[in-house]
């Protein structure tokens, strides 16, 4: 296909879209953090010290993490310029390859990836809630409560579900961003130098180690890509959000992971499975560790938003493309927004919640997911083989970059399936199960 017929193609659909265009490049980069920032750097740094000893490693992985994290932003700000008025990850997937790699993507997508996540992330901030508050209610009841809640928001319209998002996630950067001036203001507790029981040489093994639960910390902003359909400028804004979202985010883990280190150690960080709790109790006791769990729940919750604002429209996008039930591509008339396939995803998130069994689907979708980051990744080369045409958003050091980041997400890919053979097992079964439902929908199309 020519450039000059990809380009057409393009604004034919950015006419006939039904979707409304409200959202500018401040929103978008709200969106990009918030898909990342969730509850894991407020608990799980400890993971990462007790595989690498010395704050010179601890920090290198989470800023190696960083940069392997933007290189995938610069990627994906380069396929948002040259498709940008599409349903983003999905829609690249068709685009590049084939609509059943994009319908199993969208497949895994609703049955485990993001609504397995939103339901464990759902019962955390639920756990965190009842601490702050007192209540006796059941933390699935809770958990189930606030997906229905933030399903009804979204539905009300994308400014709405925006709003409530960029919110939240301000609240959660001003709550990392006082994590850190307390580490600043207090004096270090912990010991400067590291301890002579500590082994400070370099495995690469272990440095391995450390990376993957970095990586699983940094992924999320790729669910931005979703509301290219719905920014108004979204060759511009949402290409200039992907990097300025991570980039803010690799400023922000960095800035925390320092502030450990002060005031713990590398000893002591590993020492602690509730590494903001811990530091924060040290230095203002009890009401420290109320102050952690507001900030723990404001960050899920703002997680939990970003989800349910972005990833409907892939589901939309699949019933557009006549590979799902039709009502899910209905957009009400008076908000815009795709309501049954926001409704869909909290209905079936909510059933995760209140099943009890979100902690074992988490560990079926990793092989899945980032083997469709990297996926995802490689159409890039297929775009600008086909399209011969210069982008605004190039990636620096491209095709290099590409190379790199594709290679480290299918890294964990093979280190996940090594680690846990049965979850992935599992994972990849229920991902084959979208195979004889894309020839259903595809034939049904068809007739």
């Amino acid at each position: 296909m020519a450039a000059a017929d990809t380009i057409r193609d393009l604004k034919t659909e950015a006419e006939a879209s039904p979707l409304a265009r409200k959202l500018g490049l401040f929103v978008g980069t709200m969106i990009v953090m918030g898909g990342v920032i969730g509850s894991g750097i407020f608990i799980h740094p400890y993971v990462v010290a007790r595989q690498v000893d010395t704050p010179v490693q601890i920090l290198g992985a989470w800023l190696f993490g960083g940069l392997i994290a933007l290189a995938g932003g610069f990627i994906y700000a380069e396929l948002a310029a040259r498709r940008p008025l599409l349903q983003g990850q999905y829609a690249y997937l068709r685009d590049a390859y084939h609509p059943s790699i994009a319908f199993l993507y969208g497949w895994g997508l609703l049955l485990v990836t993001q609504t397995g996540g939103m339901a464990a992330v759902a019962v955390t901030f639920a756990r965190y809630f009842l601490k702050l508050t007192g209540l006796g209610w059941a933390d699935g009841a809770v958990a189930a409560g606030t997906l229905a809640l933030l399903t009804l928001i979204n539905c009300l319209g994308v400014r709405a579900g925006s709003n409530v998002q960029s919110a939240l996630m301000v609240l959660k950067g001003a709550a990392i961003a006082g994590l850190v001036v307390c580490g600043l203001y207090f004096p270090p507790h912990a010991p400067a130098v590291v301890s002579a029981a500590v082994d400070t040489s370099f495995s690469l093994g272990s440095f391995g180690a450390a990376m993957t639960p970095v990586l699983f910390a940094y992924g999320g902003w790729q669910t931005a890509s979703f509301m290219a359909g719905e920014m108004r400028n979204p060759k511009r804004d949402l290409a200039r959000a992907m990097v300025l979202g991570v980039i803010g985010v690799v400023v922000l883990y960095g800035s925390v992971n320092a502030i450990y280190l002060r005031a713990l150690g590398p000893e002591g960080l590993a020492a602690t499975t509730t590494p903001a709790s811990t530091v924060m109790e040290q230095w203002l006791g009890s009401r420290g560790a109320s102050l952690t769990a507001a900030a723990i729940a404001i960050s899920t919750l703002g997680f939990l938003g970003q989800g349910m604002l972005t990833a409907p429209r892939a589901y939309f996008a699949m019933a557009a493309d006549g590979l799902f039930f039709k009502s899910v591509a209905k957009v009400s008339q008076t908000t815009r927004v795709p309501v049954i396939a926001i409704v869909l995803q909290g209905i079936w998130a909510i059933v995760i919640a209140m099943s009890g069994r979100y902690e074992q689907i988490l560990n079926y979708v990793i092989p899945v997911d980032f083997f469709f980051i990297g996926l995802t990744t490689t159409c890039l080369f297929r775009f600008r083989a086909r399209d011969r045409a210069p982008s605004d958003h190039a990636v620096p050091g491209y095709p290099w970059t590409g190379l790199f980041f594709v290679v480290a997400a299918w890294l964990i890919v093979a280190a996940t399936i090594a680690h846990y053979p049965r979850e992935s097992g599992i994972g990849l079964l229920i991902q084959a199960a979208g195979i004889p439902a894309y020839l259903f929908w595809s034939r049904r199309k068809s007739a």
